[in-house]
């Protein structure tokens, strides 16, 4: 194979924050291109400051095992992915991005979309979940301006402010679409109790990741009372943790990123209906390369946040479709091979 690899930065429509005054402006990201002959795959990691996460740093590590990457003969994605899992040990986005790629590269070899080489059926008639439009915490009249100017069947809410129930209350008063909330890690319990049931009465239909990732003596108080479903984030990165989470959580967000990619999801998401949880499958932002990734896993999901190219200003890729026109939400069967997109380069809107 041949490796290449890239810095993206693709600015946001409007800036970014969550909980604990997180902002951004951009999203900075790795791209990685995989090649063997005429096939290529494409994967990407995005840089996430408060995990430490940067693109120099990967793309350093990537030139240091540049050769013993390219020497892998890809027969099998996920001997791929244990190959890099050892490779990259503490590099969970970086493995990530590889792991996307070689899928790609795997499925222009053979033909197939990665959704029908992982035995599921999507075409016109399955029914998939419906990808929500987050909207970032900012004050409250901004947020409400957001919206009126992004009309969209499902919305997710950053929360973790004094005034959450406040904004909430004003964002009902303006559409009566399902309203989901994501605190990420930003509520101490007595907040979560407080505020969850205020929540339910303005129809909010989960809340997701309410207290710090490791506060279970919080969240098996929380799950007791709660009237709404609660869903893992932070507290569910790796495959270990959804066993845990099952005792904490009604459901759980699988992020390709903070997993490693699509191969450890995959063993996830059977693990987690074993166990009775609902799956989502969850956004870092990432643009069209890494939604593509999470969107070819839509026939197994009961919600989805895939809406980084949404929201953002630039398109990097083709052939991932939102229904913008309709404005539903719905994703489009992507039936090309692979990831089912084509990155153009350079790219814009």
């Amino acid at each position: 194979m041949q490796l290449e690899f890239w810095e993206q930065q693709i600015p946001f429509e409007y800036p970014f924050t969550i909980s604990n005054g997180r902002t951004k402006t951009h999203q900075q990201s790795l791209i990685v291109k995989l090649s063997l002959g005429n096939w290529i795959g494409y994967g990407e990691a995005p840089a996430i400051a408060y995990y430490n996460v940067t693109v120099t740093d990967m793309m350093e590590k990537l030139e240091k095992q540049r050769k013993l990457i390219e020497k892998f003969a890809l027969i099998d994605p996920e001997r791929f992915w244990h190959f890099l899992h050892h490779l990259f040990p503490q590099d969970p986005f970086l493995v990530c991005a590889l792991d996307m790629a070689g899928w790609d590269l795997f499925g222009q070899m053979k033909k197939q979309p990665l959704h029908e080489m992982w035995n599921t059926t999507w075409d016109t008639n399955v029914v998939t979940p419906i990808c929500d439009y987050t909207l970032g915490i900012d004050t409250i009249d901004k947020m409400v301006e957001k919206m009126n100017a992004h009309p969209w069947p499902i919305y997710k809410v950053k929360v973790g402010t004094d005034y959450d129930i406040e904004m909430m209350t004003e964002l009902r008063q303006h559409t009566d679409k399902p309203l989901r909330v994501d605190a990420n890690a930003g509520w101490t319990t007595e907040e979560a109790l407080l505020k969850i049931p205020a929540l339910a009465k303005l129809g909010v239909e989960l809340v997701e990741q309410p207290l710090a990732k490791d506060n279970w003596e919080g969240m098996i108080q929380l799950k007791k009372q709660s009237a709404l479903p609660l869903f893992a984030d932070e507290s569910c990165v790796f495959e270990k943790d959804v066993a845990i989470c099952a005792e904490y959580f009604h459901g759980i967000n699988i992020k390709l990123t903070k997993c490693s990619g699509p191969t450890p999801a995959l063993r996830m998401i059977k693990e987690a209906k074993h166990l009775g949880l609902k799956v989502m499958m969850g956004s870092m932002n990432e643009s069209v390369i890494g939604s593509a990734a999470i969107a070819q896993f839509l026939p197994q999901l009961d919600y989805v946040d895939m809406d980084g190219p949404i929201l953002m200003t630039q398109l990097n890729a083709v052939g991932l479709n939102y229904s913008f026109e309709n404005k539903d939400g719905k994703i489009a069967p992507l039936h090309l091979p692979g990831l089912g997109v084509q990155y153009k380069q350079p790219f814009n809107k």
